[in-house]
């Protein structure tokens, strides 16, 4: 795997929502983020709101996945409610078939995720599907650790977060 410098994040902008819109209709993507055509309006949305950091990942400038990260108390929900304030949460996906699989999920979650606790997040959250066992591998692998099984408005996840590396 190569060097952390070769993986980049920049804010999302509209010009990239047909890339988003290719990527969210991957198998592999829909079936865990769900129909394309919703979740690309929900992006859209996303990207305009300040409090929501849309995030276009790329790998030797090659763009190759979306992830977002918010405060886990704008959007309140139950599993999240007993996180300390100014804990983030991200949404991830890989968006190229050819790029899954490879240990970048990996590297630029951990990566991300390190970032936001440098920059003052007391922790990182993630929670995904119990049943995403790529996912839930590349969220360990990244340094997330939790089991706990919550129950949400919609389904099931499992709580993950993030254990900072220090000096």
């Amino acid at each position: 795997m190569a060097a952390a410098e070769t993986y980049r994040f920049r804010r999302a902008v509209p010009n990239d929502l047909p890339m988003i819109r290719r990527w969210l209709r991957v198998p592999e993507v829909a079936r865990w983020w769900g129909d394309p055509a919703e979740q690309i309006e929900l992006i859209a949305e996303d990207i305009e709101l300040p409090e929501m950091a849309t995030l276009i990942v790329s790998y030797r400038n090659r763009p190759f996945a979306f992830a977002q990260h918010y405060d886990a108390h704008q959007w309140p929900q139950p599993h999240l409610s007993h996180l300390p304030n100014g804990t983030r949460c991200i949404d991830a996906f890989i968006g190229v078939p050819d790029m899954m699989g490879c240990g970048h999920g990996k590297m630029f979650l951990r990566l991300l995720a390190q970032m936001l606790i440098d920059r003052g997040a007391p922790t990182v959250a993630i929670d995904p599907d119990p049943e995403n066992v790529r996912a839930r591998k590349s969220y360990e692998a990244a340094g997330f650790s939790g089991d706990t099984e919550y129950e949400t408005g919609d389904g099931p996840c499992i709580l993950m977060q993030f254990k900072a590396e220090t000096d």
